[in-house]
């Protein structure tokens, strides 16, 4: 079956020379005039690569771009096509996800071999999952993305932090530049063995070591090696970790001066409870993903559905509501996914409830009851926002002065939470 193709070109004389061009070399080909009609084109169909120019009428295709990737749609390799362009635009559309850029008038073999390595790696790379830029549009994750924007140009080795499942992964390929090697082992026996392994083919690229508080002495000593010879071959190492930094040192989980080198530059990654304004949009993305590769039924997800995923809390983050959504589309018995339909497998990804132990004696007075009630009632929200207290307050109902007060009058002391600020 031939490649599909979609060309997105204002100038009618160069989507017609491209046509004709790429249905020589037996491609299927689709010509689209400017973004609205590729957009068009895109939801009915997911095309093998797009050919985008980038200065169009209404919607330039750097803005385009960037709608597909926040959307879930940037499945495909792109790429980028203009006459003016300057380098910083290209750099910039390489860093939304743009697989290459071609500079007008486009010389025939460049195309035709810029074409095949796009469907040749495209086959391989771009298949449907989250990016960083699918995250949310919320504060935290906003804030997040304009963190890591400023240390891509910073060589140090970055440390990133967070419950395991939040995106850390996500984060750390937000900072791999385009087109450069990318290097993870699910396996990290290659730091006893030979620290140095992956150097030669990583240069210029990235080595991601996942969850270092479970690595042996042996990996940790040669992970210490590594460390100092990653400038000489240009090779960032990004680390990720579900325990805080005090906590490796405090307990002996890493060497205190190994710590210190991989921290050089220390973010964390924020729970998806701590931004369950997000979840609607991610829930979606991951549906339309789904339902594109083929892997559950064309379903969509009700707002009252949504509401309802945004409301559940979610321990094992972006893997359980990953499993969550995929759960409701393939049980659904219509098109629309209901907040029945969630209510129905809630249970399977709700958290416990909280032990038997917290709940207010019946033999009390009713005020000590009370007052007994209400302070389990707060340690428990507490500890399920990890000491969020502007978290807690939404969940709870309350204003955060009339929070605080509140669990003042209780006795509950938040110098162990993590706090907000």
């Amino acid at each position: 079956m031939a490649n599909h193709i979609l060309v997105v070109d204002d100038e009618v004389g160069i989507r017609e020379l491209l046509s004709e061009i790429l249905r020589d070399e037996g491609y299927y080909v689709k010509l689209a005039a400017n973004a609205l009609e590729a957009k068009r084109l895109r939801q009915e169909e997911r095309p093998d690569l797009v050919l985008l120019d980038i200065w169009m009428p209404q919607m330039d295709g750097i803005t385009l771009l960037k709608e597909w990737g926040a959307g879930g749609q940037l499945t495909m390799p792109v790429v980028m096509m203009s006459g003016h362009a300057t380098v910083d635009t290209a750099v910039e559309a390489t860093r939304i996800g743009a697989f290459d850029f071609l500079e007008k008038p486009i010389a025939l073999p460049k195309l035709l071999d810029t074409v095949e390595r796009a469907l040749r790696k495209g086959g391989a790379e771009f298949r449907p999952g989250l990016s960083s830029n699918q995250l949310g549009k919320g504060p935290l994750i906003s804030e997040l993305r304009r963190r890591l924007d400023q240390m891509i140009s910073h060589n140090a080795p970055v440390l990133l932090l967070g419950e395991p499942g939040c995106g850390i992964e996500l984060a750390a390929r937000h900072l791999h530049q385009p087109n450069t090697p990318w290097f993870a082992e699910q396996d990290n026996e290659w730091l006893a063995e030979n620290p140095f392994e992956p150097l030669s083919e990583t240069q210029g690229g990235v080595i991601f070591i996942a969850e270092i508080c479970e690595l042996t002495r042996a990996q940790q000593r040669g992970l210490s090696q590594l460390l100092g010879k990653l400038e000489k071959h240009h090779v960032r190492l990004i680390c990720a970790c579900s325990k805080p930094v005090a906590t490796l040192i405090r307990e002996d989980i890493l060497d205190a001066a190994l710590v210190a080198r991989l921290s050089a530059l220390t973010l964390t990654v924020p729970s998806l409870r701590e931004h369950a304004e997000d979840i609607p949009e991610i829930a979606s993305t991951l549906l339309r993903q789904m339902t594109e590769a083929g892997e559950v039924p064309v379903r969509t997800l009700t707002t009252a559905a949504l509401n309802m995923l945004r409301q559940m809390d979610w321990p094992g983050n972006l893997p359980m509501l990953t499993n969550a959504v995929r759960t409701a589309a393939l049980s659904a018995l219509t098109s629309e996914i209901a907040a029945e339909d969630i209510a129905r497998i809630a249970h399977q990804f709700a958290p416990p409830a909280p032990p038997a132990a917290n709940v207010a004696s019946f033999d009390l007075p009713l005020r000590e009851a009370r007052e007994q009630f209400e302070k389990s009632y707060f340690e428990y929200h507490i500890r399920l926002e990890s000491g969020n207290m502007s978290r807690v307050a939404e969940r709870v109902g309350l204003e955060r002065t009339h929070l605080y007060r509140k669990l003042k009058q209780l006795g509950i002391r938040l110098g162990s939470q993590r706090g907000e600020e």
